[in-house]
């Protein structure tokens, strides 16, 4: 037996529903730094710099991003038996 259910709802209603935090504040406030520093034409803009506050300790470095991305693409591919 299958049974199905169709449920309409916002992303912002499922966030609440799940009580996930409110990050649209956050986005904003981001989005808002990252334009400004667009619009004065920051010589070596860089988004990561940014974000390094908001990121653990290991991805704080394009080398910590790059291994952390390599380490999910390995964890999530099969292994076969010819290894």
């Amino acid at each position: 037996m299958k049974i199905k259910f169709d449920i309409e709802v916002t992303p912002q209603e499922l966030r609440t529903f799940f009580g996930l935090p409110d990050v649209e504040p956050l986005q904003q406030r981001l989005l808002a730094q990252i334009e400004e520093q667009m619009r004065a034409g920051t010589a070596g803009f860089d988004p990561l710099s940014l974000m390094k506050p908001f990121l653990p300790g290991n991805l704080q470095t394009f080398d910590g991003m790059q291994k952390a991305f390599w380490d999910a693409v390995k964890a999530s591919t099969p292994k076969s038996g010819n290894d």
